[in-house]
């Protein structure tokens, strides 16, 4: 488990978890799903603790495009998902929450990347990043009515998984900065997709959060905020 010190690597909640193919995707996730079942995909699809750490689920995130949402074990097509979602943070009452003090004034990040490119047998390209955007406000409600505004950081790639490379996991992240700013925040912007920037195989988004000072909602131990997987097939 991640503690509150910038020299271990950050992570998140999810909120949804599903599969694309060449001809449809399907993506798991629920406006109210719970969150022990979340983990317990994660876990059976193995983003934990391939992509992530273990870590207690506390807010849900929603990915909504203009013609499919997500929605636990719904098959969505990727010509439907090749603009940017609406992205809504819904807060869910847990335990974890207690004491967590937030700021409508706080930045987040949302962050796509996909740990099985060109494929998961040969990830060599791995971690892809997908997209990288930033809100001025960190805005969250049970209704879930606001639609929240990003700025690309680096816009938005969507799905294509190519021929014959079998199963991708494509994973959503929000992150908000460790030291709990509410000013602008500074986001290094990673020079390749492949790797996020990187020369080595596996580098990723946990990197490049650590390296730019951003971790999930948390106390002493990590309180992620959002998440979500898809796989590709």
């Amino acid at each position: 488990m991640l503690i509150a010190m910038l020299w271990r690597l950050p992570l998140l909640l999810a909120a949804y978890v599903g599969r694309v193919a060449a001809d449809g995707q399907q993506v798991l996730g629920s406006d109210n799903m719970d969150l022990d079942h979340i983990r317990d995909k994660l876990l059976e699809a193995q983003i934990i603790p391939t992509v992530i750490d273990d870590f207690p689920p506390a807010l849900s995130l929603r990915v909504k495009w203009k013609h499919d949402s997500a929605d636990l074990g719904n098959t969505l097509k990727p010509n439907h998902v090749k603009k940017a979602p609406v992205i809504h943070l819904d807060k869910v009452e847990s335990d974890t929450l207690a004491g967590t003090q937030l700021s409508k004034d706080m930045s987040y990040v949302i962050v796509l990347t996909d740990p099985d490119a060109p494929s998961r047998d040969d990830p060599k390209w791995s971690e892809f990043c997908h997209w990288i955007a930033a809100s001025s406000q960190l805005k969250y409600s049970t209704k879930s009515k606001s639609k929240h505004h990003l700025k690309d950081i680096i816009k938005y790639k969507p799905p294509a998984p190519p021929p014959k490379t079998g199963k991708h996991r494509y994973v959503f992240f929000t992150f908000i900065a460790a030291n709990g700013t509410t000013k602008k925040l500074h986001l290094s912007k990673p020079g390749e997709r492949k790797h996020w920037g990187s020369e080595h195989v596996g580098h990723g988004v946990r990197e490049w959060a650590h390296e730019n000072g951003l971790i999930p909602i948390g106390k002493v131990d990590l309180i992620p905020i959002s998440l979500t997987e898809v796989n590709i097939i």
